[in-house]
């Protein structure tokens, strides 16, 4: 892994550490040199230099070392702003030595057996995480020991929704992520300056892994070269970006950067980043991590507690602020049995994911346990862990046994570092061992599933929880053909759902019909990190080929790994010439069709899909099959696994009965159905234990810091402060600190608000925030174009997130979107109230803005389900003329919201308001066409979190709604106009 500043923390002299507190020492553990015996590192080298200093020079995570670089300056800096923390740490009486099975010790810990209180028996592995965290940090300043008190007191406090705070040991980004979080940690530091304060305080306090996970537009495939043409690429849209977050990993302090090419930032975490146990200056505990991505819940199929946030959330915690979060529920998952053969880890996730989604863990944390956790690999549970957010948990969580030490070791971690996690972990009573007695756990509820009752399946076509078991999929899929439009519906009339649209394909005929597949991809971290899904497909493609079968030229096939180890054992096993015969080359390693980057079908394809109006489909290894996600032109979009993605591949249709139909015909003219290409369960077992070895593991992470050309050439400016070039379309100066003075504005209620768009069920944040490609007729390609880029040019929303100005035009820009005020129109369009006029959202939200009215939005429940993505709280708050000011949208209305989204709502200064159990806006008789005032206290002293608060309308409506600040700590970014404002302010006026 290439690293352009590895972990660059200060690292406090022995007589500066002296003069702090313990606990301020422990808080500065997270940030010092985890092995104080190992010399200090080299400087880094200049940006410009074409020979970057590599990981192993810096102390690979591999081994859980990170460099530091010495400063004098910055360590006064810590000093300082700990200085007026509470001199000691009230659980420093329980800091115990562990020791080496050889002799010696690894280290000290703060120890929950030494606090000799049976109810930590009791308390949930995930619970016992959060326990060590506020012990360890408890400094009676940020946390205090009456939140420890409420963390031991689970079984009691949870259910009454107490608040805590939370210190991750790290924060995890990618760079479509990564590049809004440096651009905002740029723009504080300029807001430093302009206020007085110190720019240099703007840095990372904790380690900050940002993975360029280069995320590929599928524009290259069916190609040996597709790689390095879509890499070429990737490079030529995005040099600028991938150049900013190079300037960004040596401005800032505490920053390491994997470089583009490398992998999937949840793959990569899993199999290489994730530390499992921290070793910091001789201090013990538990990894956790917070992303800006809402599967970076992948990492706790390895027992590390992460989850996904808000990446303004997310800035918070990288520089020293305690989550606040409400203590959660945990509901146990008790798994059974054993998979019955032909059954794979996908099929096992797509049920899990219906069955939590039916009992509702929303909040919740998911933590699995039982005999049946020993048939499960680490990869599997992953897979599991990865699609918490589509089953709506905060995470589903499997605590460390044996099964997690054997995946470290294949993983290659050291045999020192194993040792290391596995008797702190039993120390610290973190560790299951299922060959000992087991102590009952409390949950807040319990599931049971037993793995045997586990079907082949999918889900689909429009959401990731709507399973459809692989025997009924014909049947529900002439079910959705004949539904009224929605979740399972195309309200295709009978008489045209047998339509045959002719074309021609490079000059022969073909044709289309309703649940014809047009692309086919295994992709997505969610899978390609498992190799018995992965060496499954291949051998589904190699007895395919064998029996002369072959997949229709327009099928746009693809594949994806999440890392370079996937292609090692694939040519291991000399199995992927098998899929590249059937299509599926190696495009690239990041995320592609599973984010909208599936590139442009063929021109032909396409104007028959358009002209005919078919409803095509795609089938892919992913995790999100919302509407308009994959492809505008794929209406039907199905999750499967990657083995079922070759199979429909080869069919060519989801319109087809696996059991009874056959698949195709072979090369001796016989028909071939599925049960002729499925492999066993020992077969692919076979396979993986023989091609799946540590060494890929090693020598594909060791290669990654060797970096690749295209980006060690990459010059960037040196210096701590950006300087903002105006023109740029990807790199903008976003105004949220614009008019900031060191006086808080204050909370506001709304006043004679227009509804902006009134909303149903399940919007996700899909529907709100920009992603995949740019529509030719947007007001993003509007401005695009004003500026002389060609629509070749356009490139990704992700790819411009950097843009202020293009991502708040792209908000509500969804051609699936449904708006009440449409009536039944489906685009990204509303009805601007005072005029009547149809405009689009962008439009709408600046004619409003220019007439100096604030707006709101009304929605229905599970608004803002689907990935975290902050541009869908940022959008909305500069959707109104891109300035911050008394206008915009001010409040969202919603029967209930995403946790994440919820949070970030508020991090960027909008009211998320609930209504009362039973009603909504239709059963309260609105229509979107009145003006509404919201009543809140002038003084944030007067609101209280879930408070609630009177609603009125023009018409003389008045209802009761909650208001959905759901801690303390929220109402006080809300005071503050948003939680970046709020952290500028404490830094400027702390006495560093």
């Amino acid at each position: 892994m290439l690293v352009t500043a590895a972990f660059r923390a200060s690292r406090l002299s022995s007589a500066s550490l002296s003069r702090v507190s313990a606990s301020a020492a422990t808080a500065v553990s997270s940030t010092a040199n985890p092995n104080p015996t190992s010399p200090t590192p080299p400087s880094p080298p200049s940006s410009s230099s074409p020979a970057v200093r590599h990981l192993s020079d810096w102390r690979s995570p591999l081994s859980h070392r990170a460099a530091v670089r010495s400063s004098a300056a910055v360590a006064e800096r810590f000093e300082r702003s700990f200085s007026s923390m509470a001199t000691r740490n009230a659980y420093e009486g329980i800091l115990t030595p562990l020791s080496k099975p050889g002799g010696g010790e690894f280290g000290k810990y703060y120890s929950l057996p030494a606090l000799n209180d049976p109810r930590i028996d009791r308390l949930p592995y995930s619970i016992r995480i959060l326990l060590e965290s506020a012990i360890r940090n408890c400094d009676d300043f940020q946390v205090k020991p009456k939140d420890v008190e409420k963390i031991v007191d689970w079984e009691n406090t949870s259910p009454k929704q107490v608040e805590i705070p939370f210190k991750p040991a790290r924060v995890l980004l990618q760079d479509f992520t990564g590049v809004p979080a440096v651009v905002d940690l740029a723009c504080m530091r300029d807001a430093m300056n302009r206020l007085g304060g110190d720019s240099n305080k703007i840095n990372p306090l904790v380690p900050v892994d940002l993975v360029i996970d280069h995320s590929v537009q599928v524009d290259v495939a069916r190609s040996e070269n597709a790689v390095q043409a879509n890499m070429e690429l990737e490079f030529s849209r995005n040099k600028e970006r991938f150049g900013f977050l190079k300037w960004g990993s040596n401005a800032f302090h505490n920053m390491l950067v994997v470089p583009p090419g490398s992998g999937i930032v949840h793959q990569v975490n899993l199999e290489y980043l994730g530390r499992v146990v921290f070793n910091r200056d001789g201090l013990l505990y538990p990894d956790s991590v917070v992303g800006t991505d809402s599967h970076t819940t992948m990492i706790d199929g390895l027992g590390v507690a992460g989850w996904g946030v808000g990446g303004i959330e997310a800035e918070a915690a990288m520089l020293g602020q305690p989550m606040s979060m409400v203590l959660p529920g945990v509901v146990g998952f008790r798994l059974s049995g054993k998979l019955k053969d032909g059954v794979t880890a996908t099929d096992l996730v797509l049920t899990v994911t219906q069955i939590l989604r039916k009992h509702g863990v929303v909040g919740k944390f998911v933590e699995f346990y039982g005999e049946g956790m020993s048939e499960l690999s680490l990869a599997d549970r992953a897979t599991i862990a990865n699609m918490s957010p589509e089953y709506g948990a905060t995470m589903g969580f499997f605590p460390v046994d044996h099964v997690t030490l054997q995946y470290l070791k294949l993983t290659g971690r050291s045999d020192e570092t194993v040792a290391m996690i596995e008797s702190y972990l039993r120390a610290n009573k973190m560790f299951v061992d299922y060959s000992e007695p087991q102590t009952e756990k409390v949950f807040s509820s319990y599931l049971e599933l037993n793995l045997e009752d586990v079907e082949p399946c999918l889900s689909g076509p429009k959401r990731p929880h709507d399973r459809v078991t692989l025997k009924d999929m014909k049947a529900d899929w002439h079910s959705c053909l004949d539904n009224k439009v929605g979740f399972k519906g195309f309200a295709v009339p009978k008489e045209s759902q047998n339509k045959v649209a002719d074309f021609s394909f490079h000059g022969k005929p073909a044709q289309i019909k309703h649940g014809d597949v047009v692309i086919a991809a295994i992709t997505s971290c969610t899978n390609t990190s498992n190799p018995s899904v992965m060496l499954g497909a291949a051998l589904v493609a190699k007895k395919a080929c064998e029996l002369g079968l072959e997949v229709k030229p327009w099928i746009k096939t693809s594949l994806a790994p999440g890392s370079g180890v996937v292609k090692k054992y694939l040519e291991k096993s000399d199995l992927q010439k098998y899929l590249n015969q059937l299509g599926f080359h190696i495009v690239g390693y990041g995320c592609t069709t599973c984010i909208g980057n599936s590139g442009d079908l063929d021109e032909a394809v396409a104007a028959a899909i358009s002209e005919n109006d078919i409803i095509a489909s795609a089938v892919l290894s992913g995790n999100r099959n919302f509407e308009g996600r994959v492809h505008p032109l794929t209406r039907a979009n199905y999750l499967a696994s990657p083995p079922l993605v070759v199979a429909y591949a080869l069919a060519g249709t989801v319109n087809i009965d696996f059991e009874k139909e056959p698949i195709g015909t072979g090369k001796d003219g016989k028909d071939v159905f599925f049960r002729d290409i499925w492999p066993s369960n020992e077969e692919i077992a076979e396979v993986v234990q023989s091609s799946v070895l540590p060494d890929m593991f090693k020598g594909t992470y060791e290669a990654i810091t060797k970096g690749n050309p295209m980006w060690n050439q990459l010059s960037v400016p040196s210096g701590t402060l950006y300087s903002w070039d105006p023109t740029s379309t990807y790199i903008h100066e976003p105004p949220y600190f614009k008019d900031m003075t060191m006086s808080p504005p204050g909370p506001h209620g709304v006043k004679n608000a227009y509804c902006l768009l009134n909303f149903g069920d399940s919007i996700t944040t899909d529907h709100i925030s920009p992603a995949g490609s740019i529509h030719k007729d947007s007001p993003a390609a509007k401005y695009l174009m004003d500026r002389g880029v060609d629509r070749k040019d356009f490139n990704s929303y992700g790819s411009r997130r950097g843009n202020d100005e293009i991502m708040a035009r792209g908000t509500f820009a969804n051609i699936r979107i449904v708006n009440k005020l449409l009536k039944g129109e489906v685009g990204p369009k509303t009805i601007h109230i005072p005029s009547g006029e149809k405009l689009s959202v962008c439009d709408a939200a600046m004619k409003y803005k220019s007439e100096g009215h604030d707006t709101i939005i009304l929605a229905g429940a599970e608004y803002g389900s689907g990935s975290s993505r902050d541009w869908a709280a940022k959008g909305p708050m500069l959707q109104a003329g891109f300035e911050l000011s008394s206008t915009g949208v001010k409040a969202v209305i919603a029967k209930s919201f995403e946790r994440i989204h919820r949070s970030n709502l508020v991090g960027m200064g909008i009211i998320p308001l609930c209504f009362k159990s039973g009603e909504d806006a239709e059963t309260l008789g609105l229509t979107g066409h009145e003006r509404y005032n919201i009543d809140l206290p002038s003084s944030v002293s007067e609101i209280k979190p879930g408070q609630d608060v009177t609603v009125t309308t023009d018409n003389g409506k008045s209802f009761t709604c909650t208001v959905r600040f759901d801690t303390e700590v929220e109402l006080e970014y809300f005071n503050h106009g948003g939680i970046l404002p709020y952290v500028i302010r404490n830094l400027i006026g702390s006495k560093q």
